[in-house]
């Protein structure tokens, strides 16, 4: 792109040039209009009547107008327009200025607009639309709610700068953008030192994969000569390159920013940290911009990283970017069990659900894990926004579900009804968005034989279960207790302890109303110490707004539920944690969202073989459906009209890895390959569920005598204070590996400042000490002070002199006037004669 004016890359493309449409060639404007406005709130916010927050959302509904007109023209755009091989052949919309030139390189800012920019921009623009109204009603009365609505519009805007980013330097400019963002947002609340904490160790965690991301990114320059995102894609998929070692390295380079990004292990321990920021903050960077980048960025340039680690490669049954996700889906989920801040069940939650998307890339699975972002949005988003719910209006701002929540569900239906269909999406359940989704994920791993990786998969959707079946019973079920007692209008003590009788006679309960690590049940539901990680479970949120904010009114059904502004964004994201998945829904046959962005995975896609009709289907109605109209497009699935299996194989068919250059097409849906994981899925919920009746209701059924393992057996004790303590992870990195690094760096600092830099200083000091004593001596008492008494002495001896003169008689005075005026005329004669 040499001219400065915007160009249409997208020419040669018959069916996106002939139809891009407005929306798709100004689509540019999407991240414009938020920052924007986020000047607008800083400069103007404070004067208006609502303190700017009219700004933030105005701005993100006009992004969120943009980006809708622009999926539905690209949803027109993309029809009937397949190859021989059954794959889409349609080219970006990219528009691009530039911005700056270094030698034969062009930098730009611009977009790209492809399925996956689409769909990530439509996704980002909604949820933060949601989320603004949200927050206009949650930090009502914050002390800076003006800067907290320009904060968190930059947010958004950064995350749609980076998914429409044409190039690497603009998605490193959204990137940092949104690393500025979330250092504010997480630090809201600063004045407490956990909050300033929290900010300062997820900018410090997050800047060390960045670096990864800055070398990454050098490296593609240096192999492919260009840092255009859709150049480095075609270029890597056509092997055109020098040195596939190098690109392997360009690859784990630009992934280890990625963990950092996404709370991949090991960097994942800032995320739930991460909880101290206000909770619409929270439900935002979990479920669409921040976490989401590091996935977005593998599958934006995913051929770098398909064919640089040999992802579906012959005989290659692990790589890196599957390895780090089955480790940490698995991790997260055990953390879980653990807490009991409900923000920081679902901060894990999100890290486990995030390493599904991961362990989806990295065996060959793009369009489940990037479907897997969309669904996951939706309920993730709903509960984090519940949570808020259940702390703006039944815990007195607290999130501590064993201390202030319980028995909560009648008087706030909105919230449970929410909360449990967004659970049941998480959990994987039937014909919710989630099961189509990580269905989809565990399946190929089965399928494309990373075998040890579907039963991570299976495994993780056990826990994942337990863990959230634990966190409702906490929460809605059981007896009320402190804040929610007095919201449920029960009698309870000030400590709010649980009074039921305890299933084990050593379950005494504790003073301050913790129930005590002898009632945790092995690692499930165990019961946190409530060490230092854990001692801000409110965050600071009720400490910082007006006493005299006023809260608006509830729903008229759910009259002592939270206010609309809360609830409503709550009953849309319900509604979508299930329609959602009817996008992509291989049970149903629909396999619309798959199509409309398959064109961006940037490698082609391995069919196998069709001849297989019984298994297959018919391959008229195949080719049928995938050239059906635009209405059919838009309406997914229906009687003839829906999209057919992109056909890969199912059932005992023999799979053959496609080789690094290709990418395998999702596998063939069976109910008997989803059975494990549902009955797995199942299982979690039943053992949880009387796990929690057993631990935290007291009563007794068949899983009471393992109530009080931690304390009987001591390799369980041990698991459990291994979790609690976050697998020691804060405590190597905090006491072990900065200690030894910053401990010396420090010392070499303080010797250097001692030895050299106070020397230096000292030595000038000395010197100019004694050049000052000599200058004085020499120089002002000498001289100057010498001058200055000459002068005076002088004025004295001439006084005296002239002191005669003046002796104050008149007839003296007289007689020198009279002689100096003889004097002057004698002169005068002279001169002129």
């Amino acid at each position: 792109m040499s001219q400065p004016s915007m160009l249409l890359a997208a020419e040669g493309s018959g069916a996106v040039g002939e139809a891009s449409g407005w929306f798709l060639e100004n689509a540019w404007l999407i991240p414009v209009i938020p920052a924007v406005a986020f000047f607008l709130i800083l400069f103007f916010g404070k004067k208006l009547p609502r303190g700017g927050s009219e700004f933030g959302i105005v701005a993100m509904l006009g992004s969120l107008f943009v980006a809708a007109g622009a999926t539905w023209q690209w949803i027109s755009s993309t029809t009937s327009h397949y190859d021989e091989a059954g794959n889409y052949e349609v080219e970006p919309v990219i528009r691009e200025i530039v911005w700056w030139q270094s030698g034969p390189y062009e930098f730009g800012l611009g977009q790209h607009i492809d399925g996956l920019a689409i769909m990530a921009l439509l996704l980002v623009a909604f949820i933060s639309t949601l989320v603004q109204l949200y927050s206009t009603e949650y930090v009502n009365g914050d002390r800076r709610y003006t800067h907290f609505f320009a904060a968190l519009t930059l947010f958004s805007s950064g995350m749609l700068a980076m998914v429409l980013a044409p190039d690497m330097v603009q998605l490193i400019l959204g990137w940092e953008i949104m690393g500025l963002c979330s250092f504010m947002l997480i630090g809201h609340w600063w004045e407490e030192q956990a909050n300033s904490r929290a900010a300062l160790k997820a900018f410090f965690t997050v800047r060390v994969g960045d670096m990864g991301l800055l070398v990454g990114t050098a490296m593609l320059l240096a192999i492919f000569g260009t840092l255009q995102i859709s150049e480095i894609n075609e270029l890597a998929a056509a092997g055109e390159f020098d040195s596939k070692n190098m690109l392997m390295w360009t690859a784990v380079a630009l992934f280890i920013a990625c963990i950092g990004k996404s709370g991949q292990f090991p960097l994942h321990t800032w995320l739930p940290d991460a909880m101290a920021g206000p909770t619409p903050v929270s439900s935002l960077l979990h479920s669409s911009t921040m976490v989401v980048a590091g996935v977005f960025l593998v599958a934006r340039i995913y051929p770098v990283f398909h064919v640089g680690l040999d992802i579906n490669a012959a005989g290659q049954s692990v790589n890196l970017i599957a390895a780090i996700g089955g480790i940490t889906l698995l991790i997260a989920a055990a953390l879980a069990f653990v807490q009991n801040d409900i923000k920081k069940v679902l901060a894990y939650s999100t890290v486990s659900q995030l390493g599904y998307m991961m362990m989806g890339l990295g065996i060959g699975a793009w369009t489940g894990a990037v479907f897997h972002i969309f669904t996951h949005a939706f309920f993730k988003c709903c509960l984090f926004l519940a949570a808020g719910s259940i702390s703006h209006t039944a815990a007195h701002h607290s999130f501590d579900m064993k201390k202030d929540m319980g028995g909560i569900w009648k008087k706030m239906p909105v919230t449970f009804g929410a909360w449990m269909v967004s659970t049941a999406a998480l959990m994987g359940i039937p014909f919710t968005a989630g099961f189509f989704s990580k269905d989809e994920i565990i399946d190929s791993a089965k399928h494309y034989e990373y075998t040890w990786f579907y039963y991570a998969g299976i495994i993780g959707a056990f826990m994942t279960a337990a863990y959230m079946t634990r966190a409702t019973y906490l929460t809605f079920f059981g007896k009320p207790r402190g804040a929610a007692a007095h919201f449920m209008g029960v009698e309870h003590d000030t400590t709010g302890e649980v009074h039921e009788h305890s299933a084990h006679p050593d379950e005494a309960e504790h003073a301050d109303g913790h129930l005590p690590d002898e009632t945790v049940d092995a690692p499930l539901h165990t019961a946190d110490t409530h060490g230092a990680h854990d001692a801000h479970d409110d965050h600071g949120h009720d400490d910082h707004h007006d006493d005299h904010a006023t809260h608006g009114r509830p729903l008229p059904f759910a009259p002592f539920d939270s206010p609309w502004k809360i609830t409503a964004p709550l009953i849309i994201l319900a509604a979508l944690a299930i329609g959602a998945g009817y996008l992509n829904a291989p049970a149903l046959k629909i396999y619309w969202f798959e199509h409309q962005t398959e064109s961006s995975i940037g490698l082609p896609i391995d069919h196998g073989d069709h001849s297989d009709e019984e298994e297959h289907g018919d391959d008229e109605e195949h080719e049928e459906a995938l050239l059906g109209s635009v209405d059919e497009l838009a309406l997914g699935a229906g009687a003839g009209g829906g999209f057919v299996a992109a056909e890969s194989g199912g059932g005992d068919h023999s799979y053959e890895a496609p080789g690094p250059f290709k990418v395998p097409a999702p596998p063939v849906f069976t109910w008997a390959n989803a059975a494990p994981g549902l009955i797995l899925v199942a299982l979690g919920i039943l053992v949880s569920w009387f796990m929690s009746l057993a631990v935290f209701g007291r009563r007794k059924n068949f899983l009471s005598p393992t109530v009080g393992l931690t304390e009987r057996v001591k390799p369980i004790g041990a698991i459990h204070s291994f979790l609690v303590n976050k697998l020691y992870l804060d405590h190597l990195y905090e006491k072990v590996i900065v200690h030894a690094i910053a401990h010396p760096i420090a010392k070499a600092a303080y010797w250097f400042n001692q030895n050299v830099i106070d020397g230096i200083v000292n030595t000038v000091g000395i010197v100019t000490r004694r050049l000052g004593g000599w200058v004085y001596r020499n120089v002002d008492q000498r001289v100057v002070d010498g001058a200055v008494n000459a002068s005076g002495k002088a004025a004295s001896e001439g006084g005296h002199a002239l002191q005669p003169v003046q002796s104050g008689k008149v007839n003296q005075y007289g007689a020198l006037l009279f002689g100096a005026a003889g004097i002057g005329a004698i002169l005068l004669i002279i001169l002129n004669g």
